[in-house]
């Protein structure tokens, strides 16, 4: 989240939609320091103003380079060769490093400098229940504190819009596309309707390792026979999620929520059992399967 506060958008929905408590102003405003996409969800990261933009722009060509597998995981990254591969300087590129560290793609090694990491299936499965537990957590205050109609529109929205993509007779590229825009959308308002800075702020840690995210494995089911059913299923939890936060059912939320990161989890399973399926999930190179050890 960023800083800066806006006022809540509308009266909180009670019991079927009535009007209920005021809601506490929510951290949002306008951000502090340059743009890096991270996760699903857009951040700010701060520095000095000289040196901003071109450690934006080397933090977000790094995480390509590691993404797609140019870096191999273990290998000492040789920041020499990053400053000319980069075309920045050596001061952005050590600040890259360090903030690629903080999200966890990178480990720092004892003899100083920075190595690609290494997951393994469990490291993937702990950072998805991570995120289903804040997840749940941010839909049962949603559900305790009320959200405005505003929000509660905006995301009924946002579920129609993946309903027309999946109501087409072929799953394509597009449709797929659809989906995940409108997906990563839908979670940001979750997030949003908890009211919640420090939940918000965690969800945002939790979803930087691009596989931990709400759309980490989505792709690797575009292959698959039951990629319909899959997000078929996904789209009824998001309606039932929606359903319980208006009706102000805390705890069914929150059980909702939590089980319905536990898709990503089935997911995990469905791509390791396929190269062709992992090579489609952002970061899927740096996971290593059980039959690799």
């Amino acid at each position: 989240m960023t800083a800066g506060v806006r006022v809540e958008r509308g009266a909180a929905v009670g019991h079927e939609g009535t009007p209920g408590g005021p809601r506490p102003a929510r951290v949002q405003g306008p951000p502090k320091g340059p743009f890096v996409a991270q996760g699903d969800r857009a951040t700010y990261a701060s520095g000095e103003a000289s040196s901003a933009p071109q450690t934006v722009k080397a933090q977000l060509a790094l995480r390509e380079l590691i993404l797609g597998g140019e870096l191999k995981t273990g290998a000492r990254i040789a920041e020499l060769w990053l400053v000319e591969r980069l075309g920045v300087s050596r001061t952005p590129v050590r600040l890259a490093l360090v903030r690629l560290a903080e999200e966890g793609l990178l480990d720092a090694l004892p003899s100083g400098g920075y190595a690609v990491k290494e997951f393994s299936e469990s490291d993937i499965q702990d950072a998805i229940e991570v995120r289903g537990t804040l997840e749940g957590l941010a839909a049962r205050l949603a559900a305790e504190r009320g959200v405005s109609p505003v929000l509660i529109t905006e995301a009924r929205e946002c579920l129609e819009r993946i309903d027309t993509a999946l109501a087409q007779p072929a799953l394509t590229d597009a449709t797929f596309s659809v989906y995940v825009e409108e997906n990563a959308r839908f979670h940001a308002l979750l997030s949003e309707m908890a009211g919640s800075a420090l939940v918000a702020r965690q969800l945002d840690k939790a979803k930087a390792l691009p596989f931990a995210s709400p759309n980490g494995f989505v792709m690797a089911h575009s292959v698959g026979p039951r990629a319909r059913d899959v997000l078929v299923v996904a789209q009824e939890q998001h309606r039932m999620v929606i359903e319980a936060i208006v009706q102000r059912e805390g705890a069914r939320a929150e059980a909702l929520m939590r089980e319905h990161a536990r898709i990503a989890r089935r997911n995990l399973q469905q791509a390791l059992r396929s190269h062709q399926s992992l090579l489609l999930v952002p970061g899927g190179r740096l996971i290593r399967r059980r039959s690799e050890r």
